[in-house]
């Protein structure tokens, strides 16, 4: 399996980015999906997280208070992919962000990075002040 980020770069403070995430090896939709992001010097920490698409559980999502309202996590099944809008950014929000599935089916998903099994090698996100 392989997980690729994409969409990262340099953005204004108050800007915008779409974050994208897409996996080879299985289908996105039967897994939890989340998003972490790790800055220089500290822990990686949770930032918005979408469980499996399984009917029970589809509509449970969790999400930093640090980016409530600010960050959207979706999925779209047409292409497999997991995307991370991210509005009003802000220079504290400036990390490496990585996606990451779980290893298991049809889980809730949580802001806990040993709840995921893979992971992408991550993609700057940059914002300037």
């Amino acid at each position: 399996s392989n997980v690729v980020e994409s969409g990262g770069g340099l953005v204004r403070n108050g800007g915008s980015l779409r974050l994208s995430c897409a996996a080879s090896g299985f289908t996105m939709d039967y897994y939890a999906v989340g998003w972490f992001r790790q800055a220089p010097g500290k822990e990686r920490e949770g930032v918005e997280c979408i469980s499996s698409s399984e009917r029970s559980i589809d509509e449970i999502n969790y999400y930093a208070d640090s980016v409530k309202g600010r960050f959207t996590i979706s999925r779209d099944d047409t292409q497999d992919a997991v995307y991370l809008q991210m509005d009003s950014l802000k220079p504290e929000d400036q990390a490496i962000y990585f996606c990451a599935v779980d290893g298991r089916m049809f889980r809730e998903c949580a802001l806990l990075t040993n709840w995921y099994k893979n992971w992408g090698q991550g993609t700057q996100v940059t914002v300037s002040s």
